[in-house]
């Protein structure tokens, strides 16, 4: 039997005869069809009108981070981006109508803040976007389900999960970015960004690292090394001293790997941004392995030595004892480390040296432990991270047998006791320094300035000593500062190209007006915003207008009926 379907049709214009009326005929047809107006049910309650008001990009965002500076350079970047498509960053959390909260998964301690953010907001009825290392590493965790996340490498798309956040949608990208393959760094820097501080520009340089370290839940969440490219790094930092940035930080979970999965390395990019930095400015490394420091030990040495470029390095060793840094995987000894060490500080007199140390990993022993002291001993490190170990969800640490808590808090007492027994700085009383001035004290008493071994000197607070280079003489040593007084006849030295930017003020836009966030609120820029900064925001406003149109329309036919 034939089928009612036996007879193709190749498109939908097939359906339609050229005897048919076309759409335009059928709206027309009943010319004399004249409407009549429908008595209201006087008796009848007036109805409210329903309509989703919602309109993404008018509202208040507060956003915190936790964590390295990585995560807080992804931070800079979502907020600029939301501040340039019109939303409005605060500081205050009450006020705000969403939170953007950029988790850090490498510690117990910062998790738990970060679920208790979550819960706070939920009881206070805020809107919630998660981001950062939990969520990409654990997204299926009981207290994520339902809420929002962007990726760690998916910060170049906040804006729309914003969006339908905030118009109760729940959306999640937490994909990784790729070329032909080939895993890429993460977003582009190009993108607009709000600096926390005006004055430093921080650079994440690549993301995840080459080693897969028992203890560590980070490398779940950023994976594998992906290096951004030399050029782009460069003309990153140039565009960063065009706006007024006097120090750049470079960033990654490894900088000492860098390049190794783009054919190039670390000295190679230093040598090149060297180049672009201003004289006066600075540059600071971020935080190197032992492992990949030791093939350029010579190289990094000169480069620590270059006057725009702070003789301060961050190793961490994590344990003086060869057999529990072997069950860390940590791909080095104790002795590799003193060699480094050793080698950095005979080649760059007075160099900082900065390292973490973690007590009570699984398996460590009293006596492993005391190797650890000794090494301090031997250094007596100015900058000593200390961090009791914490069994995190997934590794493989967490299912070796553990350190009693008691015995873990014992052991990070008395390293910390050890670490306050000396004094690092009071043999610098009386001496001369040129020092970069880049922000204020936790007490608001002093401006904060580095010296050439990236020591914090805190210098009196004048305004015109801000991002600016000044000669001091050092009169006072703390545990962890040394307090400058300005020379009589030393000239302030500004070593910015240009002007830096207002706090909360958008880098990146070539175009006027800037959202500006000043004292935990912004100026009511945001619809002017979406006229200048994005082409989306065009029809942003138009969704506004057509909304307002659509409702007097409703208006109109209820009062016809």
């Amino acid at each position: 039997m034939p089928s009612a379907c036996d007879s193709p049709i190749d498109d939908i214009e097939d359906m339609v005869s050229s005897g048919d009326p076309t759409p335009h005929e059928r709206q027309y047809s009943r010319k004399t069809v004249v409407p009549r107006a429908r008595k209201r049910n006087t008796q009848q309650t007036t109805e409210v009108l329903q309509a989703d008001s919602v309109i993404p990009g008018m509202q208040k965002i507060w956003m915190r981070t936790w964590g390295c500076s990585h995560n807080n350079s992804d931070g800079e970047y979502m907020a600029g981006q939301l501040a340039a498509s019109g939303y409005i960053m605060t500081e205050d959390p009450t006020e705000a109508d969403l939170w953007l909260l950029n988790s850090c998964t490498v510690k117990n301690p910062a998790e738990d803040h970060f679920r208790n953010s979550i819960k706070k907001a939920q009881e206070q009825d805020k809107k919630v976007v998660l981001a950062g290392c939990v969520p990409q590493a654990q997204p299926r965790m009981d207290y994520l389900k339902g809420l929002s996340i962007i990726g760690v490498q998916q910060i170049d798309r906040v804006v729309e999960v914003v969006d339908e956040a905030v118009k109760g949608h729940s959306v999640r990208l937490l994909g990784q970015k790729k070329d032909n393959g080939k895993r890429l760094g993460g977003a582009r820097l190009d993108l607009p960004k709000i600096r926390k501080n005006p004055l430093i520009e921080i650079i994440s340089i690549n993301t995840g690292c080459l080693n897969a370290c028992t203890y560590c839940k980070t490398k779940h969440a950023r994976g594998d090394l992906a290096s951004y490219p030399v050029e782009e790094l460069v003309e990153r930092a140039r565009q960063s001293f065009n706006e007024g940035v006097c120090e750049i930080w470079l960033t990654s979970e490894d900088t000492g790997a860098y390049g190794k999965d783009i054919g190039t390395d670390l000295p190679t990019l230093l040598w090149k941004l060297v180049e672009v930095i201003p004289e006066g400015a600075m540059l600071r490394l971020g935080m190197t392995n032992p492992p990949y420091i030791l093939e350029h030990l010579e190289e990094m040495a000169r480069i620590l030595n270059h006057p725009r470029v702070y003789g301060f390095l961050h190793i961490p060793v994590q344990s003086g004892s060869d057999s529990v840094l072997m069950d860390m995987k940590r791909e080095y000894c104790a002795e590799d480390f003193r060699h480094v060490v050793q080698f950095l500080k005979d080649r760059v007199p007075g160099i900082t040296i900065a390292t973490d140390i973690i007590c009570g990993f699984p398996g460590e022993t009293d006596a492993d432990f005391q190797e650890t002291c000794d090494l301090v001993r031997e250094y007596r490190f100015p900058s000593l991270f200390i961090n009791q170990f914490y069994p995190r969800p997934g590794t493989p640490a967490a299912k070796m047998d553990q350190v009693p808590a008691q015995v873990k808090k014992q052991r990070t007492k008395e390293l910390s006791a050890l670490f306050h027994s000396y004094n690092p700085y009071d043999h610098k009383i009386g001496e001369t320094q040129r020092v970069l001035v880049t922000e204020e004290s936790f007490d608001t008493q002093y401006f904060v300035a580095h010296n050439k071994y990236y020591e914090q000197v805190l210098v009196p607070k004048r305004s015109e000593f801000k991002g600016k280079m000044v000669e001091v003489e050092i009169y006072e040593a703390g545990k962890h500062f040394l307090k400058g007084r300005p020379l009589k006849d030393s000239q302030v030295f500004s070593p910015s190209l240009s002007k830096p930017l207002l706090k909360g003020e958008v880098s990146g836009l070539t175009q006027e007006p800037q959202v500006l966030l000043q004292n935990g609120s912004a100026l009511s820029q945001g619809v002017l915003t979406g006229f200048w900064s994005l082409d989306r925001e065009g029809l942003k406003l138009l969704s506004i207008g057509l909304a307002v149109v659509a409702v007097i329309v409703v208006f109109a036919w209820e009062k016809l009926h």
